[in-house]
């Protein structure tokens, strides 16, 4: 099976020819996703006379960035204890509210520049099913509480007036996710940024990055600036295996279900759900009336191997299928048209980072383990902050320039499934 995004994006076009040899820029950015367009999109809007070139060893939304969940969120990756920790309260309470005001961002642009990414901010609601589950949710809203942010905790009447799963006995819901179709929003920023004057050059792979330039299998790109936006394929490149850990994540898709089902499912305002269980669930309605639904499990692969033949698990798919059916009964008999996967990245301390060393002028952005729809704009900004020399609120937020240390390219099996214990 393949994905349902790229089923259902429309035509991708022809492909777009590559490096055709040795070229010259004031940027060069490696990988054509959510965070290489993002970066490009804010550098052009600052500086329009920027020369920027994008190498794409695919096409542009060939990774995570066209096969995800479709969630629009201001999730951090990192808890706000641990971030206080680090970063101070302040610094901590500054990242999540541009997290949140990121989400907002994201529809802006997409409805400004005509991108149809079948935007719906309806919130996201994640489910307690257990007496345990539903302790850690009010823990949840407490703990947001306590920092200034609002998390509703949802009795489960309305829990279930938004969502009717199975043994519901509450919920929280934060207002600040958006559903969307991601290889829309990713093909159509793509087209904003030529129409800007960003050359994206696809098919062609990067090998080497290095001060001033970006070598790649037609030619070398001469920049003062180079981004890796590589995310979850970081590790294929020379000096960077150790980065992030490639992690997989799976999804299937139902057929288009009847208005009886959703009579009873909800998900009016086509709200992304999870639950509280350990190991991480996403799920949303999509704008033709699907269930999209992933989840973690998949095995990770010594040496932080990603194939395409990893893209398909089946008995994790069946485990995916197994757990949407616990949670919507009604779905038995129900027909999967796509199951499919991929590779995202995370940091060995599960926290994400953009930054730029300006004494070599190579940056970067990443991590984001899988809350990259958002977080991805947001690095895309202060990216540019960056390189354009202006100081701004985002560029002392307490991701930038941050270092995780470098994971082993064989951890522990299971430990990117969820946050590891806060210290």
């Amino acid at each position: 099976m393949t994905s349902l995004w790229s089923d259902t994006a429309g035509g991708a076009g022809a492909p777009r020819p590559p490096l055709p040899g040795d070229v010259d820029a004031d940027v060069a950015i490696v990988g054509a996703g959510y965070t290489g367009l993002w970066t490009a999109y804010y550098l052009r809007r600052a500086d329009p006379g920027l020369r920027i070139a994008i190498v794409e060893a695919a096409h542009a939304g060939f990774g995570a960035s066209g096969r995800n969940g479709g969630w629009c969120s201001g999730l951090l990756p990192t808890p706000l204890p641990k971030l206080e920790r680090m970063h101070g309260r302040a610094a901590a309470i500054a990242f999540q509210q541009a997290m949140i005001d990121t989400v907002d961002e994201v529809g802006a642009v997409a409805a400004a520049e005509g991108i149809d990414c079948d935007w719906a901010k309806g919130g996201t609601l994640d489910l307690a099913r257990s007496a345990a589950q539903w302790r850690a949710a009010r823990a949840e809203a407490a703990l947001a509480a306590s920092y200034g942010f609002d998390l509703h905790l949802l009795g489960r009447a309305e829990a279930l007036d938004r969502c009717g799963a199975t043994s519901v006995y509450g919920a929280t819901w934060s207002e600040h996710c958006a559903a969307v179709h991601p290889l829309r929003l990713a093909r159509g920023l793509a087209a904003t940024v030529e129409r800007q004057g960003t050359v994206i050059y696809e098919g062609t792979r990067a090998l080497e990055l290095a001060p001033g330039r970006v070598r790649t299998t037609y030619g070398t790109v001469r920049a003062p600036y180079v981004v890796r936006a590589t995310e979850g394929y970081t590790p294929d490149l020379p000096g960077h295996r150790r980065d992030v850990v490639p992690v997989y994540s799976l999804m299937i898709a139902t057929e288009p279900l009847p208005k009886a089902f959703w009579d009873e499912a909800g998900l009016d305002r086509r709200e992304t759900f999870t639950d509280h269980r350990r190991l991480v669930i996403y799920g949303q309605r999509t704008a033709d009336d699907r269930l999209a639904f992933g989840g973690r499990g998949a095995p990770y692969h010594f040496g932080s191997a990603v194939r395409p033949s990893y893209d398909s698990v089946p008995a994790v798919h069946l485990a995916l299928r197994n757990t949407l059916t616990s949670l919507f009964p009604a779905l038995d008999g129900a027909r999967l048209t796509h199951a499919w996967g991929g590779p995202l990245g995370i940091a060995r301390d599960w926290h994400p980072s953009a930054g730029l060393d300006r004494a070599t002028g190579l940056a970067w952005a990443g991590g984001y383990v899988g809350d990259g729809v958002a977080a991805s704009n947001l690095a895309g900004r202060t990216l540019a902050d960056l390189i354009t020399g202006h100081e701004t609120p985002l560029t002392v937020l307490p991701w930038v320039n941050h270092r995780s240390p470098a994971g082993s390219p064989n951890p522990s099996a299971g430990w990117a499934s969820t946050p590891p214990s806060t210290p």
